[in-house]
Protein backbone atom coordinates (compact mmCIF):
# COMPACT_ATOMS: atom_id res chain seq x y z
CA UNK A 1 0.00 0.00 0.00
CA UNK A 2 1.01 3.64 0.09
CA UNK A 3 0.17 5.66 3.17
CA UNK A 4 3.12 8.02 3.40
CA UNK A 5 5.71 9.31 0.97
CA UNK A 6 8.29 12.06 0.39
CA UNK A 7 8.08 14.84 -2.18
CA UNK A 8 10.98 17.31 -2.20
CA UNK A 9 11.29 18.31 -5.87
CA UNK A 10 10.34 21.88 -6.67
CA UNK A 11 7.38 22.44 -9.03
CA UNK A 12 9.65 23.86 -11.73
CA UNK A 13 11.77 20.71 -11.57
CA UNK A 14 8.69 18.51 -11.88
CA UNK A 15 7.48 20.64 -14.79
CA UNK A 16 10.75 19.95 -16.60
CA UNK A 17 10.74 16.21 -15.86
CA UNK A 18 7.18 15.67 -17.07
CA UNK A 19 7.19 18.29 -19.86
CA UNK A 20 4.41 20.25 -18.18
CA UNK A 21 2.94 23.15 -20.16
CA UNK A 22 0.81 24.77 -17.44
CA UNK A 23 1.76 25.22 -13.80
CA UNK A 24 1.81 27.94 -11.18
CA UNK A 25 5.06 28.89 -9.42
CA UNK A 26 4.81 28.72 -5.65
CA UNK A 27 6.16 31.40 -3.36
CA UNK A 28 7.76 29.94 -0.27
CA UNK A 29 7.81 26.36 -1.57
CA UNK A 30 8.67 23.85 1.14
CA UNK A 31 9.60 20.20 0.49
CA UNK A 32 7.37 17.65 2.20
CA UNK A 33 9.28 14.68 3.60
CA UNK A 34 6.25 13.16 5.29
CA UNK A 35 3.30 13.41 2.91
CA UNK A 36 0.21 11.98 4.61
CA UNK A 37 -3.39 11.35 3.49
CA UNK A 38 -5.65 14.42 3.08
CA UNK A 39 -2.67 16.65 2.30
CA UNK A 40 -2.51 18.64 -0.93
CA UNK A 41 -0.08 16.86 -3.26
CA UNK A 42 1.37 17.51 -6.70
CA UNK A 43 -0.17 15.67 -9.63
CA UNK A 44 0.47 15.75 -13.38
CA UNK A 45 -2.41 15.29 -15.83
CA UNK A 46 -3.50 16.13 -19.38
CA UNK A 47 -6.71 18.16 -19.51
CA UNK A 48 -8.10 21.09 -21.54
CA UNK A 49 -7.59 24.44 -19.85
CA UNK A 50 -10.58 26.00 -18.12
CA UNK A 51 -12.30 28.89 -19.92
CA UNK A 52 -10.32 28.29 -23.13
CA UNK A 53 -12.02 27.48 -26.44
CA UNK A 54 -9.32 25.09 -27.63
CA UNK A 55 -10.35 21.59 -26.43
CA UNK A 56 -6.85 20.17 -26.85
CA UNK A 57 -5.55 18.61 -23.60
CA UNK A 58 -2.72 20.49 -21.95
CA UNK A 59 -0.25 18.88 -19.58
CA UNK A 60 -0.69 20.50 -16.19
CA UNK A 61 0.87 20.35 -12.75
CA UNK A 62 -1.39 21.26 -9.88
CA UNK A 63 -2.24 20.42 -6.29
CA UNK A 64 -4.88 17.80 -5.52
CA UNK A 65 -6.08 16.56 -2.16
CA UNK A 66 -4.86 13.02 -1.44
CA UNK A 67 -7.96 10.92 -0.79
CA UNK A 68 -10.39 10.55 -3.66
CA UNK A 69 -13.96 11.78 -3.31
CA UNK A 70 -16.24 10.38 -6.07
CA UNK A 71 -18.26 13.00 -7.93
CA UNK A 72 -21.50 11.34 -6.79
CA UNK A 73 -20.57 11.30 -3.10
CA UNK A 74 -22.90 13.24 -0.82
CA UNK A 75 -20.08 14.28 1.51
CA UNK A 76 -16.25 14.32 1.28
CA UNK A 77 -15.85 12.43 4.53
CA UNK A 78 -14.80 9.13 2.95
CA UNK A 79 -11.85 10.64 1.09
CA UNK A 80 -9.33 9.89 3.83
CA UNK A 81 -10.07 6.18 3.40
CA UNK A 82 -9.67 6.27 -0.39
CA UNK A 83 -6.01 7.11 -0.74
CA UNK A 84 -5.23 3.91 -2.66
CA UNK A 85 -6.94 2.03 -5.50
CA UNK A 86 -5.95 -1.55 -6.34
CA UNK A 87 -4.67 -2.07 -9.89
CA UNK A 88 -6.54 -5.35 -10.09
CA UNK A 89 -9.97 -3.80 -9.49
CA UNK A 90 -9.69 -0.05 -10.21
CA UNK A 91 -11.51 -0.52 -13.54
CA UNK A 92 -14.62 -2.01 -11.91
CA UNK A 93 -15.03 -0.41 -8.48
CA UNK A 94 -17.84 2.20 -8.55
CA UNK A 95 -15.71 4.76 -6.70
CA UNK A 96 -12.83 4.54 -9.17
CA UNK A 97 -13.93 3.26 -12.56
CA UNK A 98 -15.01 6.60 -14.08
CA UNK A 99 -11.81 8.28 -13.02
CA UNK A 100 -9.77 5.34 -14.32
CA UNK A 101 -11.45 5.68 -17.69
CA UNK A 102 -11.07 9.44 -18.13
CA UNK A 103 -9.07 11.10 -15.34
CA UNK A 104 -5.66 9.54 -14.85
CA UNK A 105 -2.68 11.30 -13.37
CA UNK A 106 0.87 10.83 -12.19
CA UNK A 107 1.72 11.62 -8.58
CA UNK A 108 5.45 12.37 -8.34
CA UNK A 109 7.41 11.27 -5.28
CA UNK A 110 10.99 10.81 -4.17
CA UNK A 111 9.92 7.45 -2.76
CA UNK A 112 7.51 6.00 -0.24
CA UNK A 113 7.63 4.72 3.34
CA UNK A 114 6.52 1.29 4.43
CA UNK A 115 6.59 -0.32 7.87
CA UNK A 116 7.82 -3.81 8.75
CA UNK A 117 6.96 -5.69 11.90
CA UNK A 118 10.01 -7.65 13.06
CA UNK A 119 9.77 -11.44 13.28
CA UNK A 120 9.87 -11.59 17.07
CA UNK A 121 7.35 -8.78 17.29
CA UNK A 122 5.01 -10.59 14.91
CA UNK A 123 5.25 -13.74 17.04
CA UNK A 124 4.24 -11.79 20.12
CA UNK A 125 1.38 -10.21 18.22
CA UNK A 126 0.10 -13.62 17.09
CA UNK A 127 0.29 -14.91 20.66
CA UNK A 128 -1.70 -11.92 21.85
CA UNK A 129 1.08 -10.78 24.15
CA UNK A 130 1.60 -7.44 22.45
CA UNK A 131 -1.25 -5.41 21.01
CA UNK A 132 0.91 -2.71 19.40
CA UNK A 133 4.06 -4.29 17.94
CA UNK A 134 6.96 -2.01 17.16
CA UNK A 135 7.48 -1.50 13.46
CA UNK A 136 10.54 -0.50 11.46
CA UNK A 137 9.97 2.03 8.66
CA UNK A 138 11.78 1.64 5.36
CA UNK A 139 12.14 4.15 2.55
CA UNK A 140 11.66 2.71 -0.94
CA UNK A 141 12.86 4.62 -4.00
CA UNK A 142 14.27 4.17 -7.51
CA UNK A 143 17.85 2.96 -7.22
CA UNK A 144 19.06 5.58 -9.72
CA UNK A 145 17.53 8.47 -7.76
CA UNK A 146 15.02 9.35 -10.48
CA UNK A 147 11.48 10.49 -9.74
CA UNK A 148 9.06 7.85 -8.48
CA UNK A 149 6.12 8.36 -10.83
CA UNK A 150 3.12 6.82 -9.07
CA UNK A 151 0.11 5.96 -11.22
CA UNK A 152 -2.95 7.81 -9.96
CA UNK A 153 -6.52 8.81 -10.72
CA UNK A 154 -8.30 12.06 -9.88
CA UNK A 155 -11.82 13.37 -9.45
CA UNK A 156 -13.78 16.58 -8.96
CA UNK A 157 -16.42 16.90 -6.27
CA UNK A 158 -18.86 19.78 -5.90
CA UNK A 159 -19.80 20.93 -2.41
CA UNK A 160 -23.44 21.87 -3.00
CA UNK A 161 -23.68 23.65 0.35
CA UNK A 162 -21.50 26.46 -1.03
CA UNK A 163 -22.19 29.05 -3.76
CA UNK A 164 -20.52 28.69 -7.16
CA UNK A 165 -18.05 31.50 -6.54
CA UNK A 166 -16.85 30.13 -3.20
CA UNK A 167 -13.16 29.03 -3.31
CA UNK A 168 -14.05 25.77 -1.59
CA UNK A 169 -16.99 24.87 -3.82
CA UNK A 170 -14.97 22.37 -5.84
CA UNK A 171 -12.66 19.68 -4.49
CA UNK A 172 -9.99 18.11 -6.70
CA UNK A 173 -8.90 14.81 -5.17
CA UNK A 174 -6.77 11.81 -6.10
CA UNK A 175 -5.79 8.23 -5.25
CA UNK A 176 -2.57 6.29 -5.76
CA UNK A 177 -2.88 3.00 -7.65
CA UNK A 178 -1.19 0.07 -5.92
CA UNK A 179 -0.10 -3.35 -7.13
CA UNK A 180 1.47 -6.51 -5.73
CA UNK A 181 4.93 -5.87 -4.33
CA UNK A 182 7.92 -7.17 -6.26
CA UNK A 183 9.29 -10.56 -5.27
CA UNK A 184 12.54 -10.18 -7.21
CA UNK A 185 15.73 -9.02 -5.45
CA UNK A 186 16.08 -5.31 -4.83
CA UNK A 187 18.66 -3.46 -6.91
CA UNK A 188 20.14 -2.26 -3.62
CA UNK A 189 19.08 -4.11 -0.47
CA UNK A 190 19.84 -3.18 3.15
CA UNK A 191 22.63 -5.19 4.78
CA UNK A 192 20.26 -6.88 7.23
CA UNK A 193 17.34 -7.38 4.86
CA UNK A 194 14.64 -7.30 3.61
CA UNK A 195 15.95 -8.30 0.21
CA UNK A 196 12.69 -8.04 -1.76
CA UNK A 197 9.87 -5.52 -1.51
CA UNK A 198 7.31 -8.21 -0.74
CA UNK A 199 9.17 -8.84 2.54
CA UNK A 200 8.35 -5.28 3.57
CA UNK A 201 4.70 -5.24 2.52
CA UNK A 202 2.59 -7.27 0.03
CA UNK A 203 1.53 -4.09 -1.81
CA UNK A 204 3.38 -1.15 -3.35
CA UNK A 205 2.51 1.94 -5.41
CA UNK A 206 2.49 1.22 -9.13
CA UNK A 207 5.49 3.02 -10.62
CA UNK A 208 5.16 4.17 -14.23
CA UNK A 209 8.37 4.21 -16.25
CA UNK A 210 8.81 7.20 -18.62
CA UNK A 211 7.82 5.14 -21.68
CA UNK A 212 4.27 4.85 -20.25
CA UNK A 213 3.72 8.43 -19.10
CA UNK A 214 2.15 9.79 -22.29
CA UNK A 215 -0.16 6.82 -22.80
CA UNK A 216 -1.29 6.87 -19.17
CA UNK A 217 -2.06 10.59 -19.19
CA UNK A 218 -3.79 10.65 -22.58
CA UNK A 219 -7.51 11.28 -21.79
CA UNK A 220 -8.54 10.06 -25.25
CA UNK A 221 -7.55 6.52 -24.29
CA UNK A 222 -10.68 4.98 -22.81
CA UNK A 223 -10.58 1.33 -23.78
CA UNK A 224 -10.56 -0.47 -20.44
CA UNK A 225 -8.47 -3.44 -21.53
CA UNK A 226 -5.92 -1.20 -23.21
CA UNK A 227 -5.69 0.91 -20.07
CA UNK A 228 -5.35 -2.15 -17.87
CA UNK A 229 -2.31 -3.19 -19.90
CA UNK A 230 -0.61 -0.01 -18.69
CA UNK A 231 -0.96 -1.27 -15.12
CA UNK A 232 1.63 -3.99 -15.64
CA UNK A 233 4.43 -3.79 -13.05
CA UNK A 234 7.63 -2.00 -14.14
CA UNK A 235 10.77 -4.00 -14.99
CA UNK A 236 12.35 -5.72 -12.00
CA UNK A 237 15.51 -4.56 -10.31
CA UNK A 238 14.81 -0.81 -10.37
CA UNK A 239 14.22 -0.25 -6.66
CA UNK A 240 16.20 0.05 -3.46
CA UNK A 241 15.07 0.18 0.17
CA UNK A 242 16.71 1.12 3.43
CA UNK A 243 15.69 1.56 7.07
CA UNK A 244 14.94 5.04 8.40
CA UNK A 245 14.15 6.49 11.81
CA UNK A 246 10.85 5.70 13.48
CA UNK A 247 10.40 9.48 13.72
CA UNK A 248 8.62 9.28 10.36
CA UNK A 249 5.79 7.40 12.06
CA UNK A 250 4.65 10.70 13.57
CA UNK A 251 3.11 12.89 10.85
CA UNK A 252 4.16 16.01 12.76
CA UNK A 253 7.80 15.22 12.01
CA UNK A 254 8.86 16.61 8.66
CA UNK A 255 12.41 17.21 7.49
CA UNK A 256 15.24 15.77 5.37
CA UNK A 257 16.51 13.83 8.37
CA UNK A 258 13.58 11.45 7.88
CA UNK A 259 15.30 10.16 4.73
CA UNK A 260 18.61 9.46 6.46
CA UNK A 261 19.64 5.85 5.96
CA UNK A 262 20.23 3.88 9.14
CA UNK A 263 23.04 1.35 9.41
CA UNK A 264 20.43 -1.23 10.41
CA UNK A 265 16.90 -1.58 11.82
CA UNK A 266 16.37 0.09 15.19
CA UNK A 267 16.55 -2.12 18.24
CA UNK A 268 13.63 -4.51 18.66
CA UNK A 269 12.60 -4.58 15.04
CA UNK A 270 15.17 -6.95 13.55
CA UNK A 271 14.09 -9.65 11.15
Amino acid sequence: MCGRYASSRRPEDLAGIFEVEKWEPEDGFEPDYNVAPTKDVYAVFDRPLKDVEDPKPVRQLRRLKWGLVPSWSKTPEGGARMINARAETVHEKPSYRRAFSTRRCIIPADGYYEWVTGTSERDLEVEGKRKRPRKQPYFVLPADGSVFAMAGIYEFWRDKTLPDDHPGAWWATCSVITTEAETSPLAVAPAEGPYVLADIHPRMPLMLTPDRWDSWLDPSRRDVEELRSLLAPPPQGLMRAYPVSTAVSNVRNNGPELLKELAGPEEGTLF
